[in-house]
């Protein structure tokens, strides 16, 4: 496969710096369609992105013979539904986060793609930047010690609540939202193992007025492998305005990062041991945008079968621990059935 023709479901304001913008860099791949449910919506996009080809439906655009991949941007509720009909269409998916609306939904996933050997590959794109395979490196280089304690945190503002992330029908919610970001950031800190799994202590959630089933603000405690305490911040509207950051604490040191998130963009990274304390620099590589790297990291694998670091099974866990911390907060999953309460 010389080029990777890439269909996008839903005309998301996130597509184009996630997706188009990148794929101009990258000779390899070419988003060469849209659809979108408000037609006039899709023919607008299409115009300003470049986009030559218009679907009149998400399903013709899947059943699409021309193109051999989907990007999926649209709401959480609707990612696994749309991420399994483009599976089974024969299309490779990178999919925002989360993948599913809960566990159940990414298992299913999972089990789809490996069924039709198929890439489906989860839009966690920080991973993709050297920032956190160094993360990871010195934790396992020993040098903070044993692990004690990881805080991580993904907080901002979103103070329009009609916005659709605060919609429970469309697994809405701080948590579900830039949540995610946070519980895969602490499982990739952690070391989260079948062996030995992250577990939920606790957890308290500030909900909104209209539906007490939406999260606008979340905290967790967790116990991680080994014995070491963990916790999660997730904020959409709360106290916490801006806060994107981990703070790692072991017998011999610690380690803190601020904008884990878009470390291409300003970020500042310290480990502290004993009496030194040094700021990491990640050199020339480190100024690649996320996005550019994490769309890399999909056509490479389409096309040359390398490995990706956030595929469809690793959604599970993830999704395993954000359900034990809306169980633990009294809130119902995303994707149950359950009542709105006022």
């Amino acid at each position: 496969m010389k080029r990777i023709r890439i269909g996008v479901l839903g005309a998301a304001r996130i597509a184009p710096a996630a997706l188009v913008k990148p794929a101009r860099l990258l000779p390899e791949v070419q988003v060469a369609a849209i659809a979108a449910r408000d037609a006039a919506r899709a023919d607008a996009f299409a115009r300003r992105q470049g986009i030559p080809r218009v679907h009149p439906d998400y399903a013709a655009l899947i059943a699409d013979p021309e193109l051999h991949a989907v990007y999926i941007p649209l709401p959480n509720g609707l990612h696994a539904h749309w991420t399994i009909r483009a599976l089974e269409a024969g299309k490779h998916v990178l999919c925002e986060k989360p993948m599913a609306a809960n566990e159940s939904e990414a298992q299913e996933i999972a089990d789809v793609a490996a069924r039709a050997g198929l890439i489906a590959m989860e839009a966690f794109h920080y991973r993709y930047h050297p920032l956190a395979s160094r993360m990871r490196e010195i934790l396992d280089d020993g040098e903070l010690g044993e692990i004690r304690r990881i805080t991580t945190s993904m907080c901002f503002p979103l103070p329009l609540l009609g916005d659709i992330r605060y919609r429970y029908d469309l697994a809405g919610g701080a948590l579900m939202d830039g949540g995610c970001y946070a519980v895969h950031l602490m499982r990739l800190l952690a070391g989260d193992n079948a062996s030995d799994p992250i577990e939920v202590s606790d957890a308290h959630a500030l909900t909104i007025r209209r539906d007490r089933r939406v999260d606008r603000a979340m905290s967790a405690r967790l116990r991680l492998p080994g014995g070491a305490a963990g916790t999660v911040h997730a904020s959409m509207l709360s106290r916490r305005v801006l806060d994107m950051h981990a703070h790692v604490v072991g017998t011999r040191g610690e380690m803190r990062v601020l904008n884990y998130l878009m470390p291409h963009l300003p970020h500042r990274f310290t480990v502290h041991t004993g009496k030194l304390k040094r700021r990491e620099h990640l050199g020339e590589a480190a100024r690649t945008p996320t996005y550019h790297l994490q769309l890399q990291a999909f056509a490479d694998a389409i096309r040359l079968g390398a490995p990706t670091l956030t595929p469809a099974v690793d959604a599970v866990p993830t999704l395993r621990v954000m359900d034990a911390i809306y169980r633990a907060a009294g809130l119902p999953l995303r994707g149950e059935a359950a009542p709105a309460t006022r």
